[in-house]
């Protein structure tokens, strides 16, 4: 049976680089060939080139042998076709499987989307820490009124602090903290 590797790219637009394998920053158990490895390299970065990208987006792969498996969900139907095709044209790749969810449009979910953002970046523990790169280290994935934090955070306090945030605001029925400790701090415990 082949390995199969998923890769969640919220987490590793954060702080991928300050773990050992910027590849595989949460899976250092899985085992690919140096094919596979060179694949994963290659859709990581095709996908955190994609133009539209932000933090209301949350984009991750799983990848067996040349055939590449996109997950997540995006607020824009073109990012997730510009997902497919970018990975499309990436050399070894023989298979595409689509599985990118586009939200629903919803104007309340627009308004969550804004004041969660505000909520979580004007936070002075979070903003200076996570706020200031191209594609945010916390994403914000809303849908329906819940709202799914996404990504990679140094340490506990800072995965509660954003919980609490995305908790205060009006309007959001369900808050789901998927925040991720950077791998660094979950060695240490």
């Amino acid at each position: 049976m082949k390995n199969t590797l998923i890769i969640a790219l919220a987490l590793a637009t954060g702080l991928a680089a300050k773990v050992k394998d910027p590849v595989l920053p949460h899976n250092d158990a899985w085992v690919g060939t140096p094919r596979e490895m060179q694949i994963a390299k290659n859709v990581r970065h095709q996908l955190l080139m994609l133009p539209w990208f932000g933090v209301f987006d949350d984009l991750a792969y799983k990848i067996n042998g040349t055939e590449v498996t996109l997950l997540g969900s995006v607020i824009r139907p073109t990012l997730k076709s510009d997902a497919e095709n970018s990975v499309r044209r990436i050399e070894g790749v023989t298979t595409v499987t689509n599985e990118i969810e586009v939200l629903p449009l919803s104007p309340n979910d627009d308004r969550i989307r804004m004041a969660t953002y505000r909520a979580i970046y004007s936070d002075s523990a979070l903003g200076t820490r996570y706020g200031f790169r191209a594609v945010p280290a916390i994403h914000i994935i809303v849908k329906n009124g819940n709202v799914r934090l996404e990504g990679v955070v140094l340490n506990e306090m800072d995965k509660t602090i954003a919980g609490i945030r995305a908790n205060g605001v009006g309007g959001v029925f369900a808050v789901e903290n998927a925040l991720r400790l950077e791998e660094k701090e979950q060695t240490e415990k």
